[in-house]
């Protein structure tokens, strides 16, 4: 598979122009997927190419992210859906929760707004917020660890 190193570099602008964390596009039997922050890097390859032992395909090694064990935890709240997560309810207002407060299940610990609609996102079982690992305004991903409650 030939590197497209234009495209690449044209996916690398676009995920700083719009603030995403991962971006893919596909032709055919071909994919370009290019990501920021750490983690593994995959790519599709044409049928018959075998990416482990192809040296023309960059092998990339999977650097440990920071929230890595924090996706681990069984008290990992993660986003349903991709959007922008907000600690308040509105602008001014106090946050949902801070590190340390006392949680119960059901209790409302963030939202995301996704094409408008301001999803709440809700604490999956009672216990203490040890680490928050997103900012207010943040553009999330689906499956990002947004905080531990333990």
């Amino acid at each position: 598979m030939k590197i497209d190193s234009k495209a690449i570099k044209e996916l690398a602008d676009l995920l700083d122009e719009t603030g995403l964390n991962e971006i893919e596009v596909a032709d055919g039997d071909k994919a370009i997927r290019v990501s920021k922050g750490g983690g593994t890097v995959v790519a599709a390859a044409a049928p018959g190419v075998n990416m482990a032992s192809d040296p023309a395909v960059p092998q990339v090694a999977n650097t440990s992210a920071p929230d890595t064990v924090a996706h681990a935890h069984p008290g990992a709240v993660t986003s349903p859906m991709v959007g922008t997560a907000y600690l308040q309810g509105e602008p001014g207002a106090p946050p949902f929760v801070k590190k340390g407060d006392t949680v119960a299940a059901g209790d409302t610990v963030m939202i995301i707004e996704a094409m408008k609609v301001m999803n709440p996102i809700k604490a999956e079982k009672g216990g203490t917020v040890t680490q928050i690992l997103v900012d207010n305004g943040q553009p999330v991903e689906f499956g990002d660890v947004l905080m531990v409650v333990e």
